[in-house]
């Protein structure tokens, strides 16, 4: 296995801050402390190029990776003309038009094991599903659809046809209209044909891609590299799993989370654990995680009180486009620039509270961490369902309920939250299935009304 990688930054070489009032400066009504998700969404997509780093990887190594180019099938696929199925082969000239065809069967072709020689007008051969089409043959019947028996026929028994031997031969009848010419033939190329592109870069690939790279001989893919994300939580009060509890403190789920949701997608990472809430602490953990990753990721610490820090560091090291959304829950929600060495990565400052870290990443990191991969993520699919509940909510701010979908016997679908929508209720989101989003401009819902949601098979 051969691998090439090329360095480059995850953001273009103008300055970051250039880029950043770029994008900012296209958003209209810009306020940093309430910025709508649309709008918020919209900077970090303007501000997000991919890493410029391909590598060569076995295709056993290449699931959920990222296409770096184009595939180019060097082959048709299939390669020849063969049989959809089980069942007799024939020139469909042969068909009577009126009335039954009788076939004499001549022969058999195997996948892997083809006839050999000419079929002619008025003959079959048994054919089996992939196996070759010689030439000339154009239809295949399947065995299920015809009569087949053994007929006694008289032939030369010598060059020169002085005497007649009896000998049983096989044959078949096809009733009238029990097929059409050119029926259960694949034709070459059919799936795929030589010089067309098999795969389209910024794929992320799945099993069956696996499959068609190896239909095609290919052993060896070109993908992305992989995203390096350093991550880490504040907090004087987080104490890690396996320490014990102080009063006043609680464990650091977060971190946690967010390992299983980045390796959802595939990134490399960089864990640096649970920072304090001091100044100098924080610049250190910084500063690394700049030098050694494409983005950053941090819990905690985004918020208006004396002691987060977050914000103070990111003036001194860096540039924020806003620091809170009209979203709940995720309210305090930073993005910007941390540069160290000249080299600028991107950073997210989610929330403290578990539940507002994963809505956050989700519907703001996930697709930003999609695009610097080199992907193209479609957008995420919303499903219109009524509501089977009362759902409170006030407009200018864009809501993520945890949810809970009911199938009814009729097959119509409702949706109901899981109780209790507090930040702080990780539980809730082990218990549903899906989110419901209420628009910025929405109001109360009633039951009977219409929401969207999105279902966390796919997402989660």
């Amino acid at each position: 296995m051969t691998k090439q990688s090329y360095p480059s930054p995850s953001l273009p070489s103008r300055s970051s801050r250039s880029l950043l009032s770029a994008a900012i400066s296209c958003v209209s009504d810009y306020d940093s402390d309430a910025l709508p998700v649309s709008h918020a969404q919209a900077i970090i997509r303007d501000c997000i190029t991919p890493i410029h780093a391909i590598e060569k990887v076995a295709i056993r190594t290449a699931l959920d990776r990222v296409l770096a180019i184009d595939i180019i099938s060097p082959i048709n696929v299939p390669a020849y003309d063969n049989s959809a199925m089980d069942g007799y082969a024939f020139h469909s000239e042969s068909l009577c038009a009126d009335g039954d065809t009788l076939l004499s069967v001549i022969g058999t072709s195997h996948a892997g094991r083809a006839h050999q020689g000419p079929v002619a007008p008025g003959q079959a051969i048994r054919i089996m599903t992939g196996a070759p089409m010689p030439d000339g043959l154009d239809t295949v019947i399947p065995q299920e659809f015809v009569s087949a028996f053994n007929g006694d026929v008289t032939e030369s028994n010598d060059a020169n046809g002085s005497s007649q031997l009896p000998r049983s031969k096989p044959f078949i009848t096809i009733a009238a209209g029990a097929v059409r010419a050119g029926a259960n033939r694949r034709l070459a190329g059919e799936d795929l044909q030589a010089g067309a592109a098999a795969l389209k870069k910024g794929r992320i690939l799945r099993p069956a891609d696996l499959g068609l790279l190896a239909s095609l001989g290919i052993a060896e893919v070109p993908v992305q590299r992989r995203l390096r994300v350093a991550f880490f939580s504040t907090g004087d009060e987080l104490r890690s799993v396996g320490e014990a509890l102080d009063p006043g403190c609680v464990y650091d789920s977060n971190r946690y989370t967010l390992y299983g949701m980045l390796r959802r997608l595939g990134c490399d990472i960089i864990d640096l654990g649970v920072v304090a809430d001091d100044p100098a602490a924080l610049e250190i953990a910084f500063k690394s995680a700049a030098d050694n990753a494409d983005a950053i990721i941090t819990s905690g610490g985004v918020s208006v009180g004396d002691a987060d820090h977050t914000r103070q560091m990111m003036a001194q090291l860096g540039e924020v486009a806003f620091w809170k959304l009209g979203m709940r829950p995720g309210r305090p929600l930073a993005f910007g620039t941390i540069n160290s060495s000249n080299k600028p990565a991107v950073f997210f400052g989610l929330p403290g509270n578990p539940v507002a870290v994963m809505v956050s990443f989700y519907f703001f990191a996930r697709d930003a961490l999609l695009h610097m991969m080199g992907a193209q993520p479609a957008p995420l699919p919303l499903m219109q369902v009524t509501s089977a509940s009362i759902i409170r909510k006030k407009p200018g701010r864009t809501e993520y309920q945890r949810g809970i979908l009911i199938r009814h016997e009729s097959g119509r679908w409702s949706v109901r939250p899981t109780g209790a929508q507090g930040s702080g209720i990780l539980r809730s989101m082990t218990e549903a299935d899906c989110m419901i989003v209420l628009a910025h401009d929405q109001r109360d819902v009633a039951i009977g009304d219409q929401v969207e949601v999105i279902l966390f098979n796919g997402l989660i």
